[in-house]
């Protein structure tokens, strides 16, 4: 058995900051701990790489909750090259920047939301004027002007950036498609009529009928970003949709250089939400040598730790050498 470091414990000190806490993780050497101080040391890596380029990967679920804020600023600090999400991202982003969501629980009896008319999203609770009502009235300007412009084919960037420009500095201070849209940081939603601003697009084409979702030119400027990358990195939360698409695309370079994916999904099912980075090997979506971990929990816990151990070592605003 090779040497190996003893098993330190923590001690208050270690407690103080994220950065510390998860550099105490390393050498605490237990559990998911462990693995969360390796993802942190991987992503640092990341945003070090000037030359390479980093995808970002989530569901929609999490952008309900304080998370989103997280999302931003790893956006807005440019920490990210590229992003990739569900509709969903979007509807929240959207209502949340107009109107409030709640704290709730999960224990809370369904039915009676419902003759409330309040949706349960786990422990949070949305009135739904607060979404699907404000989504109606604030989607429809923003595909008028898209019209007006002379936009007949819309890819997801185009629609992501103008949500971001609708909303304005104030409005969009919290918002991930403001991010994006100030940052020039590309997001895209591989299945974008699965969503309440997917069907606000199909409900304005019912009498527009020339206007059409341009997911080629999406694709075309994935491939591009892919193949013309150095270097591929990208920190994924959640499976689904939004993280085969990076695994797939990066497949077509031999693979991501390095990889983190947080997780709660279970492995026994052959689910790809349950996959782990190390089975992408054999797909050719991480190459063999890849620095790479998959860490089990929940990501409104496990991301502001990564991204608060971050900005304790990096500049406020990640640039290009």
């Amino acid at each position: 058995m090779p040497k190996r470091r003893p098993v330190r414990d923590l001690a208050a000190r270690d407690l103080a900051s994220p950065g510390k806490l998860l550099r105490s993780f390393d050498l605490a050497g237990g559990f998911s701990a462990k693995g969360l101080a390796q993802a942190s040391q991987i992503l640092d890596g990341m945003v070090r790489d000037r030359d390479g380029t980093t995808f970002l990967s989530f569901p929609a679920d999490i952008v309900a909750t304080g998370t989103r804020g997280v999302l931003a600023e790893l956006i807005r600090r440019r920490f990210v090259d590229v992003v990739i999400t569900t509709c969903g991202t979007l509807d929240h982003d959207l209502a949340r920047a107009w109107r409030p969501y709640y704290e709730g629980d999960w224990l809370l009896d369904d039915r009676a939301l419902a003759r409330r008319h309040v949706y349960r999203l786990g422990n949070v609770v949305i009135p739904q004027d607060n979404y699907g009502g404000i989504l109606e009235r604030k989607m429809r300007p923003i595909l008028e002007k898209l019209w007006r412009e002379g936009h007949r084919k819309v890819s997801t960037r185009e629609l992501v950036w103008a949500i971001g420009e609708s909303l304005g500095s104030r409005r969009g201070a919290g918002s991930i498609c403001r991010a994006a849209y100030e940052a020039k940081v590309p997001v895209y939603v591989p299945g974008p009529t699965d969503g309440s601003v997917g069907s606000q697009l199909w409900m304005f084409w019912q009498d527009h009928r020339e206007l059409a979702f341009d997911l080629f030119r999406d694709e075309q400027e994935l491939s591009d970003l892919v193949f013309e990358a150095k270097r591929s990195h990208a920190l994924i939360l959640g499976g689904g949709i939004s993280k085969h698409h990076v695994i797939w695309w990066n497949q077509f370079r031999g693979g991501l250089d390095s990889a983190v994916y947080i997780t709660t999904a279970a492995e026994w099912d052959g689910s790809l939400s349950g996959a782990r980075l190390r089975e992408a090997v054999s797909w050719g979506k991480v190459k063999p040598n890849a620095r790479q971990v998959t860490v089990e929990g929940d990501v409104t816990v496990l991301l502001p730790l990564l991204v608060g151990g971050l900005l304790e070592s990096r500049p406020p605003v990640r640039t290009r050498g």
